[in-house]
């Protein structure tokens, strides 16, 4: 058990889940938090989109919502960092509480509602970050959404990815979180073919040839009809990766929390299997075309390794890292890289679909594939302990 488990925790377990989570965010933006050494192996690193990975482990959308505090989150370890979801206006999001933990499950619940600063406070805390870090301190990728009252959807969308892309490492088109009333019905073929067609045309006319790569994530509860719309629909306009899952607003008969009946999405353990079996049917569907961000229920190197062989480049996590603290990060990595090593891998890209029907194929090749010693490399004095 860490420190962060055996003190801080229950500590944090006293307060309100949100008013924890924004004390978590104060101190890493304010640096008073100590810092974690970040784990490095080769065997880990990977180039995607002409982007450099350092390691596959990523931090969710939803936890960094404006991009408020990126040193730190990178300084907990992650190769990667999607902040957001980020709207064009600044909105209060829905009335707290809006946030629910079910310790019992391992699981949180959250109607959050897209809760935001707006585009260009996010855009200036954005723009703070590169000032200071440039673009070699990890990868940071934005989550984009739409306002709750507008009356044009798509525009939100577009306005964003022309206003953030040039900032950002990669954009992930959120059309999948259950807390904002009739934003899932963006899946549906018409109008996700719609909305992904408008952000590309954007996306292409904002920063012509170095676009960044335009993902888009997608809801754990599909049907085997819509796997196969939305698939197809991402290969054929052009979309350079999707993630899997967002939470769920299903329940299921094992929950013990006493929240399990608050509305929003649920996310965490309970998760897992969902999440995994999305994950690899898409890749079933994909196969080696497309890069595929695994996330939902992910606690353990166990975990995000059958991410990985169900069809994930990458992985991300967030309920794990609130319920287990920083120092999951690490433990994860560190896990992997001895999972790896047991199966004979030289690379985690290797086992990238080894458990789907699709044939095993690197959707890119990494940066190195040769194994190289493990290396604890001091991050700065920004992530919590």
């Amino acid at each position: 058990m860490s420190s962060y488990e055996r003190f801080l925790a229950p500590c944090l377990r006293l307060l309100p889940p949100e008013a924890a989570k924004d004390i978590a965010g104060w101190g890493l933006r304010r640096g008073f938090l100590p810092a974690a050494p970040a784990f490095q192996n080769q065997a880990l690193r990977a180039t995607l989109w002409g982007l450099s990975f350092a390691n596959p482990i990523g931090l969710a959308a939803g936890f960094d919502k404006d991009a408020a505090f990126l040193a730190g989150d990178l300084a907990m370890g992650f190769g990667f960092v999607e902040a957001g979801t980020v709207t064009p206006r600044a909105q209060p999001g829905n009335p707290k509480p809006r946030l629910f933990r079910l310790p019992e499950d391992k699981a949180v619940i959250n109607r959050f509602g897209f809760n935001s600063a707006g585009g260009d406070a996010f855009r200036r805390n954005l723009e703070a970050y590169r000032a200071a870090h440039g673009r070699g301190q990890g990868v940071v990728g934005v989550n984009v959404g739409r306002n709750k009252d507008t009356e044009d959807a798509v525009r939100d969308y577009v306005y964003l990815v022309r206003t953030l892309s040039p900032l950002a490492d990669y954009l992930c088109i959120n059309v999948s979180s259950p807390n904002t009333p009739g934003l899932r019905d963006m899946q549906r073929s018409d109008a996700l073919r719609k909305l992904i067609g408008a952000c590309r045309e954007a996306l292409d006319g904002a920063v012509g040839t170095a676009a960044p790569p335009m993902l888009v994530k997608v809801s754990p509860d599909l049907d085997e009809a819509e796997i196969d719309l939305i698939a197809g629909t991402a290969l054929e306009l052009g979309v350079d990766g999707v993630v899997l899952t967002n939470t769920t607003i299903a329940r299921g008969p094992d929950l013990r929390g006493a929240a399990r009946d608050e509305a929003g999405g649920l996310s965490g353990r309970p998760i897992f299997a969902r999440s995994t079996h999305v994950l690899r049917a898409f890749h079933e569907r994909i196969g080696g075309s497309l890069p595929l961000v695994g996330v939902g229920g992910v606690f353990t190197a166990e975990d995000a390794y059958a991410k990985i062989r169900a069809g994930a480049s990458l992985v991300q996590l967030y309920t794990g890292l609130y319920y287990k603290g920083p120092s999951v990060v690490r433990e994860i990595q560190q896990g992997l890289v001895e999972l790896l090593r047991r199966d004979g891998h030289a690379s985690y890209l290797d086992a990238v679909g080894l458990d789907t029907a699709a044939p095993p194929s690197r959707p890119v090749a990494p940066d190195v594939a040769a194994e190289a010693p493990d290396v604890a490399v001091e991050a700065p004095a920004a992530a919590i302990a």
